[in-house]
This record gives C-alpha cells, structure tokens and sequence, in this order.
C-alpha cells in the first residue's frame, strides 16, 4: 500500500496539471492583435527550445554511451545509463510542458486583467501551477519507479536520474539565461535608455525576444533547476538510508514525505485568493507548509515511530520559508534595501550600482546563518540522513512555491501584451501590478532554489564519502591536514567565479550583438518615424544563436572537472565539491538578491517615485537593472546547478574514481 503512494500522488499531480492546463485553454485570448503578439512569443519560444534540443540530444548520447563503457569495467550498474536517459527526457519534457502553457497562459491573463487584478492573478497563477505540479509529479513517478524495481541497487541507479535531471537543468538555465538577458540588456539600454520609448514598445525590434526570453529563462529553466534539486535530494535520502539502515522503512520514507507535500501543494493552491496580490500568493505558500507539517508528523510517527526524522524535515520547510522572506526583504519595491537603490540612482548609475553591491552582499547574512542552523539540526536529529531530509523539508511543497515563481514570467509577459497592444492605461496598470509582484515571487523563487540547491549539494557530498568509505573498504583523509583535500577546496572555491565570469560576459557578448541591431534597425528602417516596421525574427535569431553557441563551454565544465579531479584523488574530489558548495551558495545568493534589488529599484521609480518614467534617476535605475540582469537571470540561478551537479557527476563516476584509486 505505502509502496503504490509515491506513483499515485505523482499520476494525481499530473491529473490535476492536466486539468488546469484545459481550464486555461478555455480562457478568451483576446483581439487579434494580442493574439498575433502572443503568437509570436509562443513560436520564438518553442524555435529556441527546439535548436537547444539539437545540442543537448548530442550530450545525452555521448553521456549515455560513456555510462554504458564504464559498466563494463567498473562495479557501475548497465541501468544507470537507462535512469540517465529517463531523468533527462523527464526533465526537458517538465520545462517543455511548463513553457508552452507559460506562452499561452500570457494573453490569457492580459485579457482576463480587463475586467479584474484577480481575474488576471488566477490566470497567471494559474500557469504556473501547472508548471508546478508537472515537475513534482514526474519527479516523483521516476525516483519511485527506479526504486521499486531495483530496490537492491536503487541507490547506484538513481545517481544515474539525477545526473540526466541535472545535465538538462544546466543547459537549460544557461542557455536560456544568455537569450533572456542578451535581448533584455538590448530592448532596455536602446529602447528606453537611448530612445527613450516606454518599456515593451512595440516599436522595439528586441520586444519580443525578450518576452521569449521570460519562458525559455524563467519558466522552462527554472522548471528543469528545481526538478533535479527535488529528485536530487529525495535520491541522496534514499541512498544515505539503506547504506546507513538506520530506520526500517527508511528507504521508502523520503518518497512518502514528498508525496505528501505534492498533495499539500495541491490544497494549498485553494488558498490563493483575496485583494492583496501578496497576501494572496503568500496564504497558499503558508496554507501548504502548515497542510505538509500536519501530514509529515502523522507519515513519521506512523511510519518511523521515531519523531526525530520529522523535526529534520521541519527544520528544512523553516529554513525554506526564512529564506524566501529574506529575499523577498531585500528585493521587493516596498521595502527600505530596493528603494535606497532608488534614491541612489538620483546621482547617477553609478551610485546605483554601488548601493546594489552593497545590498547583495549583506543579503548573504540570513540565509547562510539559517541554512547553516538548519543543517546542524538536521544532523543532531538524524545524521547525515537528516540533511538529506531537511533538504526535501524544504522542497516538500515545491508545487505551489513553483507555481508562484512561474507565475511572474506570465505576468511579465501580459504586461507586455497590454502594452503592445494597446490595451489602455486601466488594464495596463492591473498587468504592470501582476508584474511588480512577479518580480517579487521570482527573486523569491531564486532565492528558495539557492537556498535548496546549497542544502541538496550538502547531502550529496554527505552521500559520496558514505558511498566512498562503502566501496573502498576504508576511511579516506578527510582532515585540513591534507594537502589534496584543501587544493580541491580552493579549486572549488575558485569555479563559481570562473563559471560566474564566462556566463556574465557571454551574456555581454550577445547583448552587444542586440544592441548593435537596434539601433541598425532604428536608424535605417526609420521604426521610431513610422516608416516602417521592426523585423522581431531577426532579433529572436540574434538572441537564440548567441546563447546557444555560449552555453556549451560553462555547462560542459561541470561535467569535465569533476571527473578529472575524481581520476587524480578521491580526497581531492571531496575538498572541490566543499570549497565550491560554499563560494557558489555565497556568490549565487549575492549575485541573483543584487540583480532583483536593482530590478524592483527601477520598478519604485517607474511608478511615479522619485521622478517617474523619464526622469535622470529613471535612467540611471535602467543601467542598473541591466548590470543585474545577468547577475539574477543568468549566472545566479546557474551557480544552483553548477554545485549539484558536480556532487551528482561525483557519485555517478565513483566508481571509476575508486578503481583508479584502488
């Protein structure tokens, strides 16, 4: 009976996707001009979704066959290539389900915004609550179909799903990052900094491109980044029990957990509603982790008769929710961090620049301190199969906090809709309010996935020095003695800056390319004159071949040093995978709070503070928010994957490493 819960929940999940998806298609889409835009950003979405494929199918196979070569001559599992290849189909079809509906949902949502701010909530919400509910339910169909049929080497196997679920995160979040921010970078610093037209013009060339970009970035990547930190973390559980085989039913227990916060997640959905766009998304976060805690502590005294797994797992929900506070702190429009960004910006960018410095830095306090809390107690709970937990406390009711984080690409994308099309000031200012609070929900939503992603990766490192000590027969040099453990430390240390750098400055490289193309089109088709009209297509290419050709080298760098570092020294191995959990969680927090300040600073200003649209600090706040866009859009939420999927590459190619240590 508790075997057959797990693939039941994760069947309902999709079931109830599957009919929030119909009621969204029900929807009006509004005039034919609406539709024509949204049309566009639909078939520039799934085109770059479509050439990304082409690269990563390459990947997979080169990946599957190297798994396959190294169960021949290693202890490895032939079935960790078939898990690899299901966690990386499972993984690009969540993002693909969750973008489509995401480019179809948006003028849904602009039209529902005519008659009422809560028609277009729904919408929105609505969206990403299929978004959601798709990743946890094949998340949870894939880590408990592995497991029940190969329970006996269900932990070797499963390394192989998440390996194929973080690979496809990888690509997905930098490459959609560089498409998102390249064409954001070039509409705002042409559009409004130079020509001084409102955002989302429809005279802009790079529009579109950077509506496309909000899906293939903020939906389809996020989807695929917290799908591997979900099945990672129920995957590093499972392992730490049976090689601990502390609790009977261990094994089975983290997959029951999640199950129980999907269902939570589902409940906790009713709950979204009232005037407050905030108060309304926050009732449902709330309302859900209350449902889960109620459900988990009946699951664990039933289950485990032993109370101590289930305070592990409430300490990660606890730490979960402080830190999307403290983001939400530190970048909304309402609070004091985001409006002395503001006020900075009325001497110019670069006091802007410098006070957003300032703000993403001390926005590293909280969550490292939490989190740090958080894992102790864990531990003192539960060992390391409490991290392990604690981590899947805090992803429990990904569902809703998901369906929140997706909800801000739909609304940002109705609010462009409204304007391209003219939809007059009242239904613009309702879609520009959806999207002021979408902002918010996703830098909370980024904050929540570092902060998972830093507690997934620490029990990951936890799971591959059991697994070593397991299969070397041995203790390893774990002290700062070791000079092999403290090189690996630095060299880890070292990567998230490293990865940070080539992801920013490809970011930069596209964006040039964009701009450069604006201004062409603006000076030689005479678009701001009404001679004629912006080519969008040659925009969208621009932005797709740009991230496409830049992705390949920082996504393919996790992969490739783990191994190699792995082959020279276990120990080693052990020092990087710590040295760049630590940097990457630091520089990941700083670098994604930093760009969502100096987003929602801008946003203060453009609702009438300050100067208003137009005004010196208005251009200032624009530069600013351009520098922040590839620190939160793009090397930020990529630094998530970098650190887990090095721990997953880690445990994946143990084997290997131990032979060559042996």
């Amino acid at each position: 009976m508790l075997n057959a819960l797990p693939l039941a929940v994760g069947i309902l999940s999709l079931a109830v996707a599957a009919g929030v998806a119909i009621y969204i298609l029900k929807k009006p889409k509004g005039d034919k001009k609406m539709q024509e835009i949204a049309e566009a950003i639909h078939k520039g979405a799934i085109a770059f979704l479509n050439e990304e494929y082409k690269i990563i199918v390459v990947f997979v196979a080169i990946v599957t066959l190297a798994l396959l070569a190294a169960s021949h001559y290693t202890d490895m599992p032939w079935q960790t290539s078939l898990a690899f290849l299901t966690g990386a189909f499972f993984s690009a079809l969540a993002g693909n389900i969750g973008m489509r509906i995401a480019t179809v949902a948006n003028v849904r949502a602009a039209e529902a915004a005519k008659k009422s701010l809560k028609d277009g909530l729904i919408i929105a919400f609505s969206s990403g609550s299929v978004m959601g509910l798709t990743v946890v339910g094949l998340g949870i169909i894939g880590v408990a179909s592995f497991f029940l049929l190969f329970e006996e080497k269900a932990s070797s196997i499963l390394f192989g799903f998440g390996f194929g679920a973080s690979s496809i995160a990888l690509f997905a979040r930098v490459g959609g990052g560089i498409y998102t921010k390249s064409a954001d970078v070039g509409a705002d610093l042409v559009g409004k900094v130079e020509a001084g037209i409102p955002e989302d013009d429809p005279r802009n060339p790079a529009v579109i491109a950077d509506n496309v970009g909000d899906n293939v970035g903020d939906v389809a990547g996020m989807g695929a980044d917290l799908f591997e930190s979900y099945v990672d973390s129920i995957i590093s559980a499972i392992t730490l029990a049976i090689i601990a085989a502390v609790y009977k039913n261990g094994d089975l227990y983290p997959l029951i957990i999640a199950a129980l916060g999907t269902i939570a997640s589902i409940i906790g959905m009713g709950f979204v509603r009232g005037k407050n766009l905030y108060a309304a998304l926050r009732n449902g976060l709330f309302g859900a982790a209350i449902v889960f805690a109620a459900l988990a502590f009946i699951a664990t005294k039933y289950m485990l008769e032993d109370l101590k797994p289930y305070y592990a797992v409430l300490v990660g929900l606890i730490d979960g929710i402080i830190i999307g506070l403290t983001t939400e702190y530190f970048t909304s429009e309402q609070r004091k961090p985001a409006q002395q960004i503001a006020h900075a910006s009325q001497t110019g960018a670069a006091t802007n620049i410098l006070q957003g410095l300032a703000v993403g830095m001390m926005s590293t306090a909280i969550p490292i301190i939490s989190t740090c809390v958080a894992m102790i107690l864990a531990f003192e709970f539960a060992g390391f199969y409490g991290v392990a937990l604690a981590a899947i406390g805090m992803l429990s009711t990904l569902g809703i906090s998901l369906a929140t984080d997706c909800y801000g690409p739909v609304a940002d994308n109705a609010a462009g809709i409204a304007e391209m099309a003219g939809l007059g000031e009242e239904t613009r200012k309702r879609a520009e309010a959806l999207d002021a609070v979408g902002n918010t929900t996703a830098a909370m939503g980024k904050g929540f996935a570092i902060g998972s992603a830093a507690i997934t990766a620490l029990a990951l490192i936890f799971t591959f020095v059991e697994k070593a000590k397991e299969l070397m027969g041995k203790e390893i040099n774990l002290t700062l003695t070791s000079p092999y453990l403290m090189a690996g430390v630095f060299i880890g240390a070292m990567l998230p800056f490293i990865f940070s750098s080539i992801t920013i400055g490809a970011v930069g490289r596209a964006a040039e390319k964009m701009v450069n193309e604006v201004r062409r089109q603006f000076k030689e088709l005479g678009i701001l004159e009404g001679r004629g009209k912006p080519d969008y297509e040659r925009c969208i290419r621009i932005a797709t071949r740009g991230a496409l050709k830049e992705m390949i080298l920082p996504s393919s760098m996790a992969v490739v040093v783990p191994i190699v570092i792995g082959i020279w020294r276990i120990e080693a191995l052990v020092g990087l995978l710590a040295g760049a959990t630590a940097s990457g969680f630091l520089m990941a927090i700083f670098l994604a709070n930093a760009g969502g300040a100096w987003d929602n600073a801008k946003k203060y200003i453009e609702a009438g503070n300050l100067g208003g649209k137009g005004s010196f600090a208005h251009k200032a706040a624009v530069v600013g928010d351009t520098v922040g866009d590839p620190c939160k859009d793009t090397a930020g939420p990529s630094l998530n994957i970098l650190i887990k999927l090095m721990s997953i590459v880690s445990l994946v190619f143990l084997p290997l490493f131990v032979k060559f240590a042996g």
